[in-house]
């Protein structure tokens, strides 16, 4: 421990020393965020030796953790593989459209979103056992040991952005080349998010249906062949696939803001190019102190009040880091106001997941009441409290838009500002979004591995607190991305001239409404593709228990690569379509029907997306913590009722891990293709005119 302190220090001191040197020299700026990056990624390395390093002390829970890291390694081997069949024809589109620079970019870019994957995961699978392991000895040191997993995955992400953005950024001098590089993060992100939240949803309802409801035998009984499909899903889709989503959402905010200040310079000068890297530089740092001080302080205090400590430190430097820069590199402190309203959206937002999603709150309590009535019941209940949950975050979104220009006199730099102020937290926030998968993991390798009930029981308390701060993250990026689209509209319109929609003719509001349907079009293809492996579960399942009952008995182990087998190749094969849709559509609408159309397209699948996915994250959490609710009873153990929660919570577990995160990769994936392709669109409507 105490070795590890002084590193945190020395790690400071140079960090704080080459950040000082460079700003007094006034060097090149873009050094910086090198050395944010190299810090981030530094403080990262610190927090995973000390969870590589320490050997586990229970062998029967570090071998259930070898099969799943064994059995994650293989899906991911595989994911990477079938990805990058499908990336040389996308990237030949992009080359022979757009140039060779915007192919190695867009090249970059997957290449980059692939491996913040694969590091989440890394860290993951090796996190939960040490989770579980240090639950024996206490309660403090395994969180603490989850909450440095999570910043791992935070830290390594934002560090490696940072750095290959600034690099990239140095060597091409153009903003609008980086555009394949957004291009190419959201489109991997997109596959590895559909393709681990099918594998894990669809172990996670399988295992869930003949387990719980046919059977009746606990959650992460080792008698369930699908129990360890279902922790390797954690690690590929809540990891795996989050680490992927939050790199291309902390990407493309950088990208599409450079794209806008570049119009900027000659109202505040050259300085202006390096806000955006450098506002979310601050944030990096800041989100770093925050992890550093995410611990339980005293016995009495609660999971949820720890985060709290950390988001409230993280959000309080990163204010005053924002102030800062605004004054210091463009003189402009109404510019950090916005950032700070950014700030505030996020904090505004996630307290209102917590309500709508969280446990103790009257929208999940009034669910766990329903279902003591019959399934159908709760499925009502909660649709109807999830339909209304994103309107406040919407009002929310808005208003922080609509001040912020207002008080910054027109400028679409305060737009700006807001976004990234939006990204500001996402170290800490991705910190807590790992922490459930985590923790989630290390209770079902606890039930395997026979440790005693008590730490079973404390871990799965946990895990209950992880389903909330998971949707927090999504509502989180769900606000950044609709943001986003602001400025997304914004640079599209100006690039392609189109400054004013025709609504006289049915022609923009058409394709307005063609982009409503596709949110919808891709939510059914996911969700039915989540289905459809669930189905293959379920029969894998019950066929095993039929076949042999000593199974159930306990007598004999059930085969559990089947039901790995089963959701590996299905999430596999199902993830190509809705990737490939999300991609060629501005494509053939831009090319095909012009401008005008792509940008009516844009703006109604991004508005139609921000609501969607909302609805779908908070539905789905709302219905998991309803079941824990439930599960927390011991008198409600194999009730009506919790029969009625769980089939709500299988119900709910596509919508918020599969759904809910496609759309939000979608709506940058989609916008950010159409911004690739406006310049050209711009010379053919020009050629025609």
């Amino acid at each position: 421990m105490k070795l590890n302190r002084w590193l945190y220090l020395i790690g400071f001191l140079i960090f704080g020393g080459l950040a000082a040197g460079t700003v007094l020299s006034r060097f090149s700026l873009w050094v910086i965020p090198l050395i944010g990056g190299v810090f981030a990624i530094y403080l990262a390395g610190i927090f995973a030796s000390r969870i590589i390093t320490r050997k586990p002390k229970s062998a029967s829970m570090l071998e259930v953790s070898d099969d799943i890291r064994s059995a994650a390694g293989v899906y991911m081997r595989r994911q990477v593989k079938t990805i990058l069949l499908a990336i040389p024809v996308m990237a030949a589109v992009v080359w022979a459209f757009m140039g060779w620079r915007e192919a190695l970019a867009f090249v970059i870019g997957v290449a980059t979103s692939i491996t913040s994957g694969y590091l989440g995961m890394f860290i993951s699978v090796r996190t939960n056992i040490q989770t579980a392991d240090l639950a024996e000895e206490s309660f403090a040191k395994s969180f603490r040991i989850a909450v440095l997993g999570g910043g791992v995955m935070g830290l390594l992400i934002t560090g490696l952005s940072l750095i290959v953005l600034t690099i990239l950024f140095i060597i091409f001098k153009d903003p609008n080349v980086m555009i394949g590089f957004g291009v190419g993060g959201s489109l991997a992100a997109l596959f590895g998010q559909i393709g681990g939240g099918i594998f894990t949803k669809s172990a996670d309802v399988g295992a869930d249906l003949v387990g719980k409801v046919e059977e009746r035998i606990p959650e992460d009984d080792p008698r369930n062949a699908a129990v360890i499909a279902d922790l390797v899903g954690d690690n590929v889709g809540d990891c795996a696939g989050r680490g992927s989503d939050l790199f291309q959402t902390f990407s493309d905010d950088i990208i599409t803001a450079s794209v806008v200040v570049v119009t900027l310079v000659s109202r505040y000068g050259l300085n202006v190019i390096y806000f955006p890297i450098l506002l979310q530089t601050i944030g990096v740092l800041s989100s770093a102190v925050g992890i550093l001080v995410t611990r339980q302080w005293s016995p009495e205090q609660k999971p949820t009040s720890i985060f709290n400590v950390g988001l409230w430190v993280s959000s309080i430097l990163s204010a005053a880091g924002a102030i800062a820069l605004s004054y210091w590199l463009i003189h402009d402190m109404i510019i950090g106001i916005a950032a700070i309203l950014g700030i505030a959206t996020t904090l505004i937002t996630a307290s209102t997941t917590r309500h709508y999603a969280g446990m103790n709150h009257t929208p999940v309590k009034k669910i766990a009441e329903a279902s003591h009535r019959g399934a159908a019941l709760t499925l009502m209940t909660g649709t109807a409290y999830g339909l209304r949950s994103p309107i406040i975050s919407m009002f929310t979104i808005i208003g922080a838009i609509i001040l912020a220009y207002r008080i910054a006199g027109g400028n679409i730099l305060a737009i700006l500002a807001v976004n990234i102020g939006t990204d500001l937290l996402i170290c800490i926030i991705m910190a807590s979004d790992g922490f459930g998968p985590i923790v989630d993991n290390a209770a079902g390798i606890a039930k395997i591995g026979k440790a005693a009930k008590k730490v079973f029981e404390s871990l799965s308390h946990l895990d209950a607190v992880g389903n909330t701060l998971k949707a927090t993250t999504k509502s989180y990026a769900m606000a950044s991305g609709t943001i986003t689209a602001f400025v997304l509209f914004a640079t599209f319109f100006t690039i392609t001239g189109n400054t004013v929609l025709d609504l006289i003719t049915p022609y923009a509001i058409g394709f307005i409404f063609v982009g409503i349907s596709l949110p919808y079009l891709m939510a059914s293809i996911v969700i039915g593709a989540t289905a459809k492996t669930a189905g293959l579960m379920v029969d894998e399942v019950r066929g095993q228990f039929s076949s042999n009952p000593l199974i159930l008995e306990g007598k004999v182990k059930p085969n559990y690569s089947y039901c790995v087998d089963i959701a590996t190749r299905n999430a596999l094969r199902e993830m190509i379509l809705p990737g490939a849709i999300a991609f060629a559509l501005p494509l053939a609408t831009g090319f095909l029907f012009g401008s005008a159309a792509l940008g009516a397209l844009l703006i109604g699948a991004v508005s139609s997306s921000a609501l969607l996915g909302a609805f779908f994250n908070n539905t789905g959490t709302a219905f998991d913590n309803a079941k824990k609710t439930i599960e927390e009873d011991p008198a409600l153990e194999n009730s009506f009722a919790h029969a009625s929660a769980v089939v709500g919570d299988t119900y709910g577990d596509p919508l918020k891990d599969v759904a809910g995160p496609s759309l939000l990769i979608f709506m940058k994936l989609i916008g950010m293709t159409s911004l690739l392709i406006a310049p050209l669109l711009t010379k053919i409507s020009a050629i025609f005119k």
